[in-house]
């Protein structure tokens, strides 16, 4: 394998969070008077923060409100989030077959670190990665890519070793101004086109994780 390190984002990624991620909206916008956001309106903010989230299906800017929004929604989704979250088929084969061949690999998420490490731990993959780094640890969040170089440079590599892992543009934004190389996992809601479409580098567009694991070259 020609990459010293790989790094992944989480939520369609390598797991799907969706049912506790619509429901913490739907709770939170109860809770807020707000109509109910339909399931793929919701699904389609997944990869933003959740303050952005927010503003994007209801265009409140305020700080309050985005602030309030991610106290509601944390209220209901942190718990159940670990409850029903499932793993993409082929990653804990992916994330092991990386572990036995010595290279290191983390994950860098929008999502609260120790929402990522209680769900990876449950789900018994966490003993294969080096790092996780959530957007609680960074004053940026993706596309900036603070979290990403912090967790490449812990681990004593450069940038250009290294391949980032995501779902959507914003990942592929993150990986281009990090300066490491990308792949694009189709498993969420932005195609093959809208990768394409974008203009930035894309080392490999995998259908699934067992597409990226054979790519990589790994048993």
């Amino acid at each position: 394998m020609e990459f010293h390190g790989v790094f992944f984002d989480f939520d369609y990624t390598l797991g799907d969070a969706t049912e506790a991620i619509v429901t913490g909206f739907r709770y939170g916008f109860d809770k807020m008077g707000l109509p109910e956001p339909e399931r793929e309106a919701v699904r389609r903010t997944i990869g933003l923060t959740l303050e952005d989230g927010y503003t994007a299906l209801t265009g409140d800017h305020r700080p309050e409100q985005r602030a309030e929004f991610r106290r509601l929604y944390t209220e209901k989704a942190a718990p159940l989030q670990v409850e029903v979250t499932k793993l993409f088929p082929g990653a804990a084969e992916l994330l092991s077959a990386l572990k036995g061949a010595g290279i290191p690999a983390g994950v860098v998420s929008t999502k609260r670190t120790d929402t990522l490490r209680a769900v990876l731990e449950a789900r018994g993959v966490l003993p294969y990665l080096v790092s996780l780094t959530g957007g609680d640890l960074v004053d940026r969040p993706k596309p900036d890519p603070q979290g990403l170089l912090a967790a490449v440079a812990a681990q004593g590599l450069k940038p250009e070793q290294v391949l980032f892992c995501g779902d959507t543009l914003i990942d592929c934004e993150t990986a281009h101004r990090a300066g490491t190389h990308f792949c694009a996992v189709l498993n969420g809601t932005t195609t093959r086109q809208d990768f394409a479409a974008s203009g930035l580098p894309v080392d490999y567009m995998a259908e699934d994780l067992w597409a990226l694991k054979a790519w990589l070259g790994l048993k």
